[in-house]
């Protein structure tokens, strides 16, 4: 789920901003915050509002080329994170094997300008990884050489009688061909 604001909210900051209209009063009357709006009109290219020429009651907003819908702020909705200016240690120590909970205490023992809480800390080691994907290794083996075996107990099933009793299962798997 991404921190994007809908089409008709960001045409609306647009068409705002082309008349007149600050980004503090923008904010207020959508109910989003003056830096979102700042942000997507900056984004659309739009830095000075449209006048009305002398004696017009109406003032015509300049329109972007068709299909030319600005793009979210630099990817992002929000402001930076607090550990960004210490991507190079956090990756340093993700790639040890670290978990986010001991990057925290050792960032936060050892480096005395960072500041950043524990939940900072998990939320920037979950978008990290998401750029690192785990490696996916597929084992190959020989027709016969090796089987997968797998024991357990079924769903129950409704006897003659109309007892139900949960049936035994043997299950085995060739792991050359899958066949189950």
């Amino acid at each position: 789920m991404a921190n994007r604001l809908e089409m008709a909210k960001i045409k609306a900051i647009l068409t705002l901003h082309q008349h007149g209209w600050s980004c503090r009063r923008i904010g207020r009357e959508l109910g989003i915050r003056h830096e979102t709006a700042s942000k997507y009109i900056q984004a659309a290219g739009a830095s000075e509002p449209a006048t009305a020429p002398p004696g017009s009651d109406d003032p015509k907003p300049a329109t972007a080329p068709p299909g030319s819908e600005p793009d979210p702020p630099d990817g992002e909705s929000g402001s930076q994170s607090d550990c960004e200016p210490f991507r190079e240690q956090i990756l340093a120590l993700l790639d040890l094997g670290l978990s986010a909970k001991r990057i925290w205490q050792d960032l936060s023992g050892e480096v005395g300008e960072f500041q950043a809480s524990y939940w900072s800390v998990r939320r920037f080691v979950r978008s990290l990884r998401g750029t690192h994907p785990l490696p996916f290794r597929r084992l190959e083996c020989e027709p016969g050489e090796e089987v997968q075996v797998d024991f357990g107990t079924a769903a129950p099933v409704r006897q003659e009688d109309g007892r139900k009793r949960r049936p035994y299962v043997f299950r085995i798997v060739l792991s050359h061909s899958r066949k189950g």
